[in-house]
């Protein structure tokens, strides 16, 4: 069910699921009923009660949306709360789970953010790290799921030398010499520089066969970066 899973700080968790937890995904041509009775299995696991996680609809984009109160997915690729549990889903983009401590102890700052290539070359990690800090938080941690390596993301050498230019940490090449892209490396290199301690690295996705990868089989699902807080 989770690939990895921590409570973190007292009364708050971060997980990332795995193949045995099934598909999350309702835009994979997967059966809608089998998802949403996915996921639900998935919200007892983590103990939500009558909560549930909030997903959304991710485009590769640069919007971070504020989430008060569980409903319809928006249309973003991050998402930031003050409790509402979160879900980002990924078969080989980097999902980032972030929690924000708040200096007078009320509700945490919770965020997830999906960056695929697209979004780690926009630099949407920094954008929810200072939506997070508008909305009270203090000191911020992040944990890196798994996502594909620079060793195993082959990408044509233009491409490389295009996200290069805005994320230099990118610059990777594969195991058999061929241009890549190192997104995780890119992902933390971009929470350091705004003073985002990286606490969790997640493995390979296309050398891990218990997690989805888009590159491994393009029919595939997604699993899920998760947070949130315990009843």
């Amino acid at each position: 069910m989770f690939w990895w899973r921590k409570e973190v700080r007292p009364g708050i968790s971060v997980a990332f699921s795995d193949d045995d937890a099934g598909n999350l995904a309702l835009h994979v041509a997967d059966n809608p009923d089998d998802v949403m009775a996915r996921r639900v299995r998935l919200e007892a696991a983590a103990g939500l009660g009558e909560r549930h996680f909030q997903y959304m609809n991710q485009v590769h984009g640069k919007a971070v949306e504020f989430i008060s109160v569980h409903g319809d997915g928006p249309t973003a690729d991050a998402m930031v709360s003050r409790g509402q549990p979160l879900a980002v889903m990924v078969a080989d983009c980097v999902p980032v789970v972030l929690l924000g401590d708040v200096e007078d102890e009320s509700d945490p700052v919770l965020a997830v953010v999906h960056a695929g290539r697209p979004g780690v070359a926009a630099d949407i990690v920094s954008a929810t790290v200072v939506n997070m800090r508008s909305r009270g938080a203090a000191t911020i941690s992040a944990w890196v799921g798994p996502s594909i390596c620079g060793a195993c993301y082959e990408v044509p050498e233009q491409l490389r030398t295009d996200v290069v230019a805005a994320v230099p940490e990118t610059w990777s090449t594969t195991s058999w010499g061929t241009p890549a892209l190192d997104l995780p490396a890119g992902v933390r290199a971009q929470l350091e520089a705004v003073g985002v301690t990286v606490e969790y690295s997640g493995e390979c996705t296309l050398e891990t066969a218990r997690l989805y990868s888009y590159r491994r089989n393009q029919q595939t699902g997604r699993f899920a970066g998760l947070v949130w807080t315990h009843e």
